[in-house]
């Protein structure tokens, strides 16, 4: 029943039919934008990414899980060190490379270097088998035969290095067969990426 002007007027059946189907309408399409509003903002997350599910983090790499695999002269002062994974599960490389001249096969010949740092350090996630390298740069020495350093000093020249990373530490000789060469105590090095 409705209200006209005062009097109590009764609503027609086919009326109250029509107003129920509009309410039940209006309602049906206020649940559904609710659901497709939700359904929008729950699957903006990894699943509607693409990302798929979060892998766990991983340890920190050590030496037990890693291997340097050579000094690469990549110019006439500068050698890439490469690391492998040999470990079964996958680690975390970060930082920086040590480094020290090895002396001819005695420690008192050793040459202990300053590692210069260039730019900056993330860490990098190694799979099981994967590598990771760094970049030595030496101050060259100069000239032919026994050379000469810019500064005065006497060249530095030993048949390999001792790299240290994860822990541990690893003597290299260059790739090419040579000798390492260097003027002064430093050398600059990049993080391992």
């Amino acid at each position: 029943m409705g209200r006209w002007e005062g009097r109590t007027v009764e609503e027609s059946p086919m009326k109250r039919s029509k107003t129920r189907r509009t309410a039940i309408k209006a309602s049906s399409a206020v649940l559904l934008a609710g659901f497709l509003s939700a359904t929008l903002v729950a699957g903006s997350g990894a699943a509607a990414t693409g990302e798929g599910p979060r892998r766990a983090p991983a340890a920190a790499c050590t030496s037990k899980q890693i291997v340097a695999d050579g000094a690469q002269r990549t110019g006439s002062a500068q050698v890439r060190v490469t690391v492998t994974n040999k470990g079964t599960k996958p680690c975390v490389l970060n930082g920086f490379p040590t480094v020290a001249l090895a002396g001819q096969g005695s420690p008192d010949k050793n040459k202990p270097v300053q590692v210069v740092r260039v730019g900056t350090s993330a860490p990098v996630r190694l799979a099981a088998g994967g590598r990771a390298s760094a970049q030595l740069t030496f101050t060259p020495v100069l000239g032919e035969a026994d050379g000469y350093c810019a500064s005065g000093s006497d060249p530095v020249v030993a048949p390999t290095m001792v790299v240290g990373v994860a822990g541990g530490r690893y003597q290299l000789a260059p790739s090419d067969g040579g000798e390492f060469a260097l003027c002064g105590t430093t050398v600059r090095a990049t993080a391992f990426h």
